[in-house]
């Protein structure tokens, strides 16, 4: 019996989630494990493997259509929410090598000022891709970012940051500098910051 077979007999509702985020996760660990010994190779074919995988491609799209806050926003194609079967259908149409749609541009106000900031949204089809790439290739990153990092890090948050400043501030004074980096990219002299 074919692997489509089998998974389009599966409902949506009686998947066993933590069995998938249990294989994700083992898999997951194991790249992160190659990542730290520098097996470049062994990391790519293990993320191949997770990108793959039934677990990794349920797992993304479940992320995308019902846990993200942002589920129910359509992308240009106009979609917002998918029944149970279509979930399925995209679990199995998700393919890495497939062209990307075009964004919807939607512009939101900035808090506290009247100007706006553009916000790109991708399709579901496209959100369901970034997740499954996203969860090949954190695990390589983690093993190599800086320890005392907090922003935008899974399994971390302002918390820490704050906890890690107490820890390293308590046993004698320091100096702590705060940088406001607005705009600074439209305004830096690139010329100079090559040099």
């Amino acid at each position: 019996m074919s692997k489509t077979l089998v998974f389009q007999m599966v409902e949506w509702n009686t998947i066993p989630w933590r069995k998938l985020e249990r294989n994700v996760y083992k898999l997951q660990k194991r790249i992160y494990q190659a990542s730290l010994r520098g097996e470049t190779k062994a990391v790519r074919r293990l993320q191949k493997t997770l990108m793959r995988s039934w677990s990794g491609k349920a797992l993304s799209v479940r992320k995308v259509t019902q846990d993200n806050q942002g589920k129910k926003t359509a992308g240009v194609d106009g979609v917002k929410s998918l029944t149970p079967k279509a979930r399925l259908t995209l679990v199995l149409s998700l393919k890495l090598n497939q062209k990307v749609s075009a964004t919807r541009r939607v512009w939101i106000p900035k808090p506290g000022t009247v100007e706006k900031r553009p916000l790109s949204i991708p399709t579901m089809q496209d959100r369901a891709t970034q997740a499954l790439v996203k969860l090949a290739l954190e695990p390589e990153w983690e093993a190599h970012f800086e320890p005392n990092s907090y922003g935008f890090r899974p399994g971390r948050s302002a918390h820490d940051a704050i906890g890690a400043i107490f820890n390293s501030i308590k046993q004698s004074s320091k100096w702590v500098l705060d940088a406001d980096i607005s705009k600074c990219f439209d305004k830096i002299n690139h010329k100079e910051l090559l040099t």
